[in-house]
C-alpha cells in the first residue's frame, strides 16, 4: 500500500491547463472565500435534526475547524484545474482530522497540517474523536493521498492544479456504532441536508473555477451531476478507495490512474 509520507515517483509533466488564474484573485481572496463558504455550510447544517437510526452527528467543521480552516487557507489559494469530490467524513479520517479523506499520517506528514481537535458534545463510545492521536487507519484516505504523493511528490505540486473536497460535512452514527451514509437518510432529511451541501458545492466551483470535477464514488457523482447540470464543469468519476469495495482492493491506485488518463485529466 502506498506510503504518503515517502513518495517514490517524481511529478510528471502536466497537461495544458485550460483555466488560468484571474489576475484580480490573489492568494488571500480565494481561501477567504472558501472559508466563508465553509462557515455558511457549517451554520446551515448545524440547524438540521435527524431521526433514528441516526443517534450521533459529527460535524468536523465545528470541533475540527482550526485544521479545516488551515487546509483551505494553505491549499485553496489558487484556481484549480481539478476538484476531487468525496461523499462525507470517514470515522478515522475527516472525523478525526477535519480534512477530507484525512488519514492522520497523510494529513500530518504530507499535508503538514496538525491542529488541536475538539469533539462533538455527544459521541458514540465506539467512535470517539481523538484527533491526531487516533490509532485507527483510514484506508480510503491512505489510498487517495498515497496516490497523489506517489505521482506528484510534494503536496505543493499536487495542489497547484488539484483540490480535494467533500460534498457533505457531516458523519452519522447509528446506535450500534455503524456508519450511516447520507444516501440512507429519509427523503425529508436528505432534502434539507442536500440543499445546504448543493449550495456549498456551487460556491466551491464558483470560487475555484475548475475545468474538471472528479467524483470519488457513485454518490458524489450523482450529486455533482445534478448540481452542475448546466455543464459549466466537466464531470468524471473514479472508484471509491474504500476497502469495503472488492474492486478497490485490487490495486485501486492503478484503476484510478487509468481512469484519469482515459478521461484526459492526467497524462
Amino acid at each position: 500500500m502506498t506510503n504518503p509520507i515517502a513518495p517514490r515517483v517524481q511529478r510528471p509533466s502536466s497537461v495544458a491547463t485550460a483555466i488560468r488564474p484571474d489576475p484580480a484573485a490573489n492568494s488571500n481572496a480565494l481561501p477567504s472565500a472558501l472559508i466563508q463558504a465553509a462557515e455558511s455550510l457549517r451554520a446551515a447544517v448545524s440547524q438540521l435534526t435527524f431521526a433514528p437510526p441516526v443517534m450521533h452527528i459529527y460535524n468536523p467543521l465545528d470541533y475540527a475547524w482550526p485544521a479545516h480552516k488551515a487546509y483551505l487557507r494553505r491549499y485553496g489559494n489558487s484556481p484549480k484545474r481539478v476538484i476531487f469530490l468525496g461523499m462525507n467524513p470517514g470515522p478515522f479520517g475527516m472525523v478525526q482530522t477535519g480534512i477530507p479523506f484525512g488519514q492522520v499520517a497523510a494529513v500530518r506528514d504530507w499535508l503538514r497540517i496538525e491542529a488541536a481537535i475538539g469533539h462533538p458534545a455527544l459521541q458514540h463510545p465506539k467512535r470517539l474523536v481523538t484527533g491526531f492521536a487516533c490509532q485507527r487507519n483510514e484506508i480510503s484516505g491512505e489510498r487517495l493521498w498515497g496516490l497523489f504523493a506517489e505521482r506528484f511528490g510534494s503536496a505543493a505540486n499536487f495542489f497547484e492544479e488539484h483540490m480535494v473536497m467533500n460534498y457533505c460535512p457531516l458523519a452519522f452514527v447509528e446506535r450500534s456504532g455503524r456508519n450511516h451514509t447520507p444516501d440512507k437518510l429519509s427523503a425529508s432529511e436528505r432534502a434539507a441536508l442536500f440543499g445546504a451541501c448543493d449550495e456549498h458545492l456551487r460556491n466551491v466551483v464558483r470560487i475555484l473555477r475548475p475545468e474538471w470535477l472528479v467524483a470519488v464514488g457513485d454518490f458524489a457523482f450523482k450529486r455533482a451531476e445534478q448540481v452542475l447540470a448546466s455543464g459549466q464543469v466537466r464531470l468524471g468519476r473514479i472508484l471509491h478507495p474504500s476497502p469495503a469495495s472488492p474492486a478497490a482492493n485490487r490495486d485501486w491506485a492503478l484503476l484510478a490512474t487509468s481512469k484519469l488518463r482515459q478521461l484526459g485529466i492526467w497524462e
